[in-house]
């Protein structure tokens, strides 16, 4: 059974640093047995982060927002990506942006910055918005226990890029409750795959990021992860669609020429 001293020491061998932005994916039930559970396991994080870093969680509302159920209140919306996310978003002193699917939870240094600001955007991952701001940052993206699949910031990559079949034509009607209770309209180009869901297919990139030094593999606690920097992951996955837009339309490997 790990200790929260063993998830520190972790933290530390995989290449975090206090100082960090950090942005973690993550699966509970990969890291295997922890006194105290998922809590101990965000003790770890925040612990380590609380003097000069900032962590972040992603506290997505995708699945579940719709055309019919259209209203996103921050304070009670659950995410639907995992244990984790909906435990850290009700934490002392985080702070929950207001995009209305592609929310994320903050807590550290400028929290308060880098959170505000998503009611303005039409998209799921705007350049101005909390993903792009990762790449400004310099942040760090932790998949902890999960495979790149689950790389919400590449969606921000190729938004940025202006890859075609990726957001919605005719934005959805939707509605944010904001802190101080009032309601507003903010029409969202949600995501749109009509060649299939990309996500399935950025795993491809963790050969090349490996082989440029933007990503890292280690454990944590039993799970098996990677932590990658925010910078070079855009650089290279930029590189990658200038030469085939569509590349994350299938499973074919990245060819080894491109980088090797």
């Amino acid at each position: 059974m790990y200790t929260k001293q063993d998830l520190i020491d972790a933290i530390i061998r995989i290449g975090i640093k206090p100082s960090d932005t950090l942005l973690i994916h993550s699966s509970m039930k990969a890291i295997g047995q922890v006194e105290g559970g998922a809590d101990t396991v965000l003790d770890a994080f925040i612990e380590y982060l609380k003097d000069d870093g900032l962590l972040i969680f992603p506290t997505h509302t995708w699945e579940q927002m719709s055309d019919e159920y259209n209203v996103f209140n921050p304070m009670t919306e659950p995410s639907c990506v995992g244990l984790l996310t909906n435990l850290f978003r009700k934490r002392p002193g985080v702070i929950r942006s207001l995009h209305p699917t592609h929310s994320v939870a903050a807590l550290g240094k400028d929290a308060e910055e880098y959170t505000s600001g998503e009611e303005q955007y039409d998209t799921p991952c705007s350049r101005n918005g909390c993903w792009g701001k990762l790449y400004d940052r310099k942040a760090k993206i932790l998949f902890l226990g999960c495979s790149l699949q689950k790389n919400t910031y590449l969606h921000g990559v190729e938004e940025w890029n202006d890859i075609p079949n990726r957001v919605m034509k005719n934005p959805r009607q939707l509605k944010i409750v904001t802190p101080d209770g009032k309601m507003i309209d903010r029409p969202l180009r949600s995501h749109a795959f009509p060649n299939g869901n990309v996500s399935d297919n950025y795993d491809k990139m963790l050969a090349p990021f490996l082989h440029y030094g933007v990503a890292k593999e280690g454990k944590i606690g039993d799970a098996r992860s990677v932590l990658c920097d925010a910078v070079g992951m855009a650089k290279i996955t930029t590189d990658f669609l200038k030469r085939n837009p569509t590349i994350f339309e299938d499973s074919n490997p990245v060819p080894e020429e491109w980088y090797k």
